[in-house]
């Protein structure tokens, strides 16, 4: 399984060989965009595209994209959450 990270098409930095800049959750990426790409590249700016590995996999819509970054803001708030509830199960062993 993959996990694709929503990223806004911001700039095309490279024509050539199909490379974008993409607005991650803040963060400026490279991306290849050759697997989204079905004319001019600049038709791309503004989109949003699921990213994984440095890669555009697939165009979504801006509200799948905020869906998707809540749901892996959740993901990591509950991963964080598990493992305080880990150290505090440690502490009260005294493995911690």
């Amino acid at each position: 399984m993959c996990l694709g990270i929503p990223g806004q098409i911001v700039a095309i930095t490279d024509a050539g060989r199909m490379m974008a800049l993409a607005d991650v959750s803040g963060v400026k990426r490279a991306v290849n965009v050759a697997c989204v790409a079905e004319g001019p590249l600049e038709d791309l700016l503004g989109h949003w595209a699921l990213i994984h590995v440095g890669f555009a996999m697939s165009l979504i819509d801006e509200a799948e994209a905020a869906r998707t970054l809540e749901a892996l803001r959740d993901l990591g708030e509950a991963q964080e959450t598990l493992a305080q509830m880990a150290e505090g199960a440690a502490a009260l062993e005294g493995r911690g």
